[in-house]
């Protein structure tokens, strides 16, 4: 916890620094209320005393209640402010950070502990600085003043108020033993139901297909049963405190006149008027003393979970993403668009086995390589190692000559223009789905994206939306084909003039006659740049440069069509499963 608050910049040091004044001002009004109401009381029970006498009192315990309340609405305005700017900048900060992780990291956390992090367990943190900024300063330093001023007046009654303090410390103490552990629970099984239900929408089409809905329903009842008990069992342990508490401060009143009455009887005359007075004040400090400690308990009640919110969000904030950043931006002049693989092996890092291992070639600019195996053989593992979504276990892999592993990640990925297996568009315009991020190279012009979409071969179904190139786009592309999100996520990478392109599996969604055109204005338009296909149809790389032949995560062969039909078996058991021999000797 404390850890964040050293996130705190000057201005809002400063402005706790101005809360504290403002509270300890206000705590100084509160307890000269008790001496004011102990001076009336002397002022009545003495003979001759003049009405304008008390009503000067009485205007002293107005002002010090009117100023009391200025101090406190203030107070409550900073408090609110710090505690919201606070909220923004971490969240800023979690957010940035998360963009640093390699997918190693967000498997390590899931998805839906980092949606959680950022939202609720930030907000936790929020209401503890909201109210804490409040109580926690202002109880202990109305209670130490309290005690000050009454630790003299009585052994009785400081004995009295010193044990129910001690029975206040020993529930609070309590319960927060028992409570915190579970705590811990709550925002775990708030990860697992933003992960149930998350799952349940992205997949809502597959549910209903299936008439899953109500094995959807009982996954999510389990967890949510889960939580609600475990959210009951602490509220039924803190809704204890409260009558405590209560019990506590009615006792301790009535405690105080009880022993008051008693000693007021056996004083004499001349004391009876000072005790009775004392009595009033000490009732009043009594209270201030049992307040300041209602006010921790209700911070020890916040305290807990946003302790367990702190310790998550510190959890992603200290990870050190696997993938660290290098320093250069260029390669070597003259090897432009030249990918290398050098004995690479790879296997993700809670894996025993190699997923690939000692894979090595040469892709030169201008030049095709596809690659084709078994579903598992590791196609999309392999070209999702050149962007470094993943670094290489063993060997290396060089790009413009240079280790992948040596450039900064932006230079890396601005050589490349790269359309994933599954294809994603963001909510937003046709246009600013094409023209999304930097290349390095400047803004992407809107005749640039037109252009895109033209190679792409989607200009026609641009053109028949609403607003054409303005149209809107859903998150993920949900109101598009997935055809139609495979050719705009294409033009995306179109866009951005890349020296290499990456396509994996990216032609899938498309029928064979778009299929084939749409490869034939790609091989016009990216004839000077490097292209890295991976492929399930044989008819979408059979004039590839090279092929490179996947089986069991291991190179069964590289060379052209023709060749690799007569030489490896692997792929020509792919070839006749999809096409006859008469189609492939005429290929």
């Amino acid at each position: 916890m404390f850890k964040l608050f050293k996130k705190l910049d000057r201005k809002d040091v400063f402005f706790v620094l101005i809360s504290v004044a403002l509270i300890a001002f206000q705590v100084w009004l509160d307890l000269k209320l008790p001496d004011y109401m102990s001076n009336i009381t002397a002022l009545v029970q003495t003979s001759g005393s003049q009405m304008s006498d008390i009503l000067k009192q009485g205007g002293y315990m107005l002002l010090c209640a009117f100023g009391s309340l200025v101090s406190a609405i203030v107070v409550g305005y900073l408090a609110a402010l710090i505690s919201s700017s606070f909220s923004k900048k971490l969240r800023k900060e979690i957010f940035e950070k998360v963009e640093t992780f390699g997918m190693e990291e967000i498997k390590k956390f899931s998805t839906s502990s980092l949606i959680t992090r950022t939202t609720n367990d930030v907000t936790q943190v929020e209401m503890l600085i909201g109210m804490g900024l409040q109580m926690l300063i202002k109880a202990p330093i109305m209670a130490v003043w309290a005690i000050s001023k009454i630790i003299n007046k009585s052994l009785e009654w400081s004995a009295l108020t010193g044990t129910g303090v001690v029975i206040l410390l020993t529930t609070v103490i309590t319960l927060m033993i028992i409570v915190l552990p579970r705590f811990k629970i709550v925002q775990k099984l708030i990860d697992r139901i933003n992960g149930v239900t998350r799952e349940n929408l992205m997949g809502i089409r597959v549910i209903r297909a299936f008439n899953a809905e109500q094995f959807q329903e009982g996954r999510f009842e389990d967890v949510n049963t889960t939580l609600t008990k475990t959210q009951l069992f602490n509220q039924r342990c803190f809704s204890a405190l409260n009558p405590i508490m209560n019990l506590v401060m009615h006792f301790l009143t009535l405690g105080i006149y009880f022993i008051g009455a008693y000693l007021i009887v056996e004083a004499n005359m001349v004391e009876k008027i000072t005790l009775f007075g004392n009595m009033v004040v000490f009732s009043s400090y009594g209270m201030q003393v049992i307040m300041s400690f209602l006010m921790l308990a209700m911070i020890f009640m916040i305290w807990p979970r946003a302790e367990v919110s702190a310790s998550r969000i510190n959890e992603v904030l200290n990870e050190e993403p696997a993938i660290e950043d290098g320093t250069k931006k260029d390669g070597i002049s003259g090897k432009e668009g030249t990918v290398e693989f050098k004995n690479v092996s790879f296997k993700y890092p809670d894996a025993d086995e190699y997923l690939l291992r000692d894979i090595s070639f040469t892709v030169n600019k201008g030049e095709t390589i596809a690659f084709i195996g078994s579903t598992g053989s590791g196609k999309s593992t392999l070209i999702n190692l050149v962007p470094r979504f993943y670094d290489v276990t063993d060997g290396e892999i060089l790009v413009d000559g240079i280790n992948v592993k040596e450039y900064s990640q932006e230079a890396l990925h601005n050589k490349i223009g790269y359309v994933p297996q599954k294809a994603f568009l963001f909510n937003g315009t046709v246009k600013e789905n094409i023209a999304y991020g930097s290349n390095g190279k400047g803004n992407i012009t809107d005749e640039k994206v037109k252009e895109a979409i033209e190679v792409a071969q989607g200009t026609d179904f641009v053109m028949a939306m609403d607003q054409q190139y303005d149209s809107h786009i859903a998150r993920g592309g949900t109101n598009v084909s997935g055809g139609q999100k495979q050719r705009l996520a294409i033009a995306r990478a179109i866009a951005r003039d890349p020296e290499i392109y990456i396509f994996d599996d990216s032609f899938s969604a498309l029928d064979y006659k778009t299929d084939a055109t749409l490869r034939k204005a790609l091989k016009n338009y990216t004839k000077d740049a490097t292209s890295m296909i991976v492929a399930q149809r044989i008819g979408t790389i059979l004039n590839a440069d090279k092929i490179v032949v996947l089986d069991k995560g291991k190179c069964v062969g590289i060379g052209t069509h023709k060749e690799l039909l007569k030489t490896c078996e692997v792929y020509k058991e792919i070839a006749l499963s999809q096409l006859s021999k008469e189609e492939l000797e005429n290929a």
